[in-house]
């Protein structure tokens, strides 16, 4: 008989705000949050409804700014800048050490903020916090050698980001960039993560770091946070579609810019036997629902292997776990332990769907879909975010499933009779951030490795985006302008040398680190 689950005592989105309320009072009014400018919060800005993935319940949503505020914010954050430039590096290394430590002593809020906003399972939302603050105490720990001969930028750097990793990606640039000597400016993700990033903003804040948070439609916003003559840098982590627009504004003025785009990481297997390696890394792979820039949705198997391909992945598949990240059994049980929840809204969970019975109607094989039946739900939930697991054979080639990334937990298998379709299939398209090949073989790793169009290759082994000293960046579409990790990150938001040429991949040319 089937358990019937309950919410885990103490996580509700209620008992999650009144936390918000008690930690940061500044940053958080009632019903609602604020927006961060002036070096104050400020009660601006047109609140729009939001509903949590989790369960389709309301949550705070974002306090959108209009264009002409959003000017005012990038203003205000220009003379944050030319201060904070001046302040003596022990002084900066200080005050984001300082932030790192209450980041960490309020770590478990942040992490259910990641549940509720974003859908994230409580082991990845802890996970996104720590790397984080483990991120950027490396930098703290050694900044003074990567700043030698450096200086801030002209102007704060602008950042847009996805919603996917709001702590260890979008708070740890900022942290890092500020740490380099530069005010710092941050739009809210669209779909989710606001409460989140307001919390680690104020807790930055209090602690004198000069961070900038506003709300926002990127179309509206954009002339302040892109074009403004005022902002030093653009970082943009998101889609090719709106990635290219920023592109073309940053090469149109000359600006300093790091923009991470999608593209289609396939995991290619060639003349190969430890199955027993690849159905241990199958469930891994679907973490978070494979909503992140490094996940892997495409498998490209040599023909004669794809038996034994599957005897190995699909009992693999079949094991994952996914549905509301906070029911238990118990209410004082442990969080859960799932692969993946929701998906980030019922719209993008409806774009699966559709474009899952595209692809099945023009062709394509479902191999394998997971059963609703299996799923860990709370009596009566809202499930419409929620999607099963599903693997397809052969997407057409007129499915955006053959040649984009879903963003979601499905796999695509593309079957193949030769090296050269292997890796034309693996280029599909034009340019990723992450790949592997699984081949038995060294010598035929070496060789066909750096033809595969990614900037980072794996011998048999998942690649991710990397901590501390580990370098990251793209091929093709998937990467414009500087290439970041490690002292490149510092690199790409300081003044070098006249003439310095940033490793990275610009409009006039491309240097590898």
């Amino acid at each position: 008989m089937a358990t019937t689950l309950t919410l885990k005592s103490g996580t509700s989105w209620p008992d999650t705000w009144r936390r918000c309320l008690a930690v940061a009072p500044e940053a958080f009014r009632d019903d609602r949050v604020l927006n961060l400018w002036n070096a104050s919060w400020q009660a601006d800005g047109r609140t729009l409804p939001a509903t949590s993935p989790v369960d389709g319940s309301p949550i705070a949503g974002p306090p959108r700014l209009d264009g002409i505020t959003a000017h005012q914010a990038v203003r205000a954050g220009l003379d944050q800048h030319r201060a904070w430039r001046h302040v003596p590096i022990e002084e900066r290394r200080a005050r984001i050490a300082a932030t790192l430590d209450a980041l960490a002593e309020h770590r478990e809020l942040l992490a259910l903020l990641l549940v509720w906003e974003i859908g994230k399972p409580w082991r990845l939302a802890r996970a996104d916090v720590d790397r984080a603050v483990d991120g950027v105490r490396w930098y703290v720990d050694g900044i003074e050698p990567m700043l030698a001969g450096r200086a801030p930028l002209e102007g704060p750097v602008s950042n847009i980001a996805s919603w996917n990793y709001p702590m260890s990606v979008l708070v740890h640039a900022l942290l890092v960039q500020a740490l380099a000597g530069n005010a710092v400016i941050a739009k809210t993700p669209t779909d989710g993560g606001v409460a989140c990033l307001t919390l680690a903003c104020a807790l930055a804040a209090r602690e004198g770091v000069p961070l900038t948070l506003v709300s926002g439609s990127g179309g509206e916003l954009s002339q302040a946070l892109v074009r403004a003559p005022e902002i030093g840098c653009v970082s943009f982590v998101g889609g090719r579609d709106t990635g290219a627009a920023v592109a073309t504004a940053v090469a149109d003025l000359g600006k300093r810019h790091v923009l991470e785009q999608e593209g289609l990481n396939a995991w290619g297997i060639w003349n190969y036997s430890d199955w027993d390696a690849l159905a241990a890394v199958v469930p891994k792979l679907f973490d978070y629902g494979k909503q992140r820039c490094t996940a892997y949705p495409r498998f490209v198997v040599q023909r004669t292997l794809f038996d034994e391909f599957l005897a190995a992945y699909l009992p693999a598949v079949r094991t994952l776990t996914l549905g509301h990240p906070l029911a238990v059994e118990k209410c004082e049980d442990p969080y859960p332990r799932l692969d993946f929840g929701p998906v980030i809204n019922a719209a993008k969970a409806k774009e699966l769907h559709d474009r899952i019975a595209e692809a099945i109607d023009r062709g394509a094989v479902a191999l394998h879909r997971g059963r609703p039946a299996d799923a860990r739900f709370l009596p009566g939930q809202d499930t419409s975010a929620y999607v099963q697991p599903v693997t397809l054979l052969g997407p057409p080639p007129s499915s955006p499933l053959h040649h984009a990334e879903p963003f979601g937990p499905v796999d695509t298998i593309v079957l193949v009779d030769t090296e050269a379709e292997l890796l034309a299939a693996m280029n599909a398209s034009n340019g990723a951030l992450v790949a592997t090949l699984s081949t038995d073989d060294r010598n035929t790793y070496d060789r066909l490795a750096p033809q595969i169009r990614a900037f980072k290759v794996g011998h048999g082994t998942a690649r991710s985006r990397g901590d501390r000293d580990e370098l990251f960046g793209g091929f093709g579409a998937s990467w414009r302008g500087a290439f970041v990790g490690g002292e490149l990150l510092v690199r790409a938001v300081t003044q070098g040398p006249t003439g310095e040429r940033l490793p990275g991949n610009f409009p006039d040319y491309w240097l590898m680190p």
